[in-house]
């Protein structure tokens, strides 16, 4: 289990930055192994899912549960979208985030990177998968700039 935690955690810092697995990966996570394959797949805290690893690239897809362990262990998480707080609701339901909501967004932020969609107070509303870059986020006024894969509410 200790080189399956320091595998995970090592994913998390690459993924995510330095100190970043040990703030989602406490001692007592479970890691669940594919029953065809024998890869890891799952890490669950106390049975609640944290996160999944993509099999198409070995990186993590994070739960709401595991977003907000991350958002709380780590003073500056640079793969965060600040959204209006008028639009907050859409993206707890599961909705995409446009470019003309964002407010805020992690400078190092990447297509295709997971990114956790907050509110003003800084609450996690949303997980998902950037389309467009920082810049670009705040820059466009049209078009989608984060795929919401999960919303607190959907």
């Amino acid at each position: 289990m200790v080189g399956e935690l320091r595998r995970i955690r090592s994913i998390a810092d690459y993924q995510f930055g330095s100190g970043s697995g040990t703030a989602l990966f406490s001692d007592e996570v479970e890691v669940e192994r594919s029953k065809n394959t024998g890869k890891l797949r799952f890490a669950r805290l106390h049975g609640a899912l944290l996160a999944s690893l993509r099999a198409s690239d070995s990186l993590f897809t994070l739960t709401i549960k595991g977003a907000e362990r991350l958002l709380s262990g780590m003073p500056e998480l640079g793969y965060t979208v600040t959204i209006m707080d008028d639009v907050s609701e859409f993206a707890s339901n599961g909705k995409n985030v446009f470019a003309k909501h964002v407010v805020a967004a992690g400078e190092d932020i990447r297509p295709g990177d997971e990114v956790l969609i907050l509110n003003s107070k800084k609450e996690v509303l949303a997980v998902g998968r950037a389309l467009l870059n920082a810049e670009e986020m705040l820059a466009f006024g049209t078009g989608v700039a984060v795929r919401i894969r999960r919303g607190r509410n959907g």
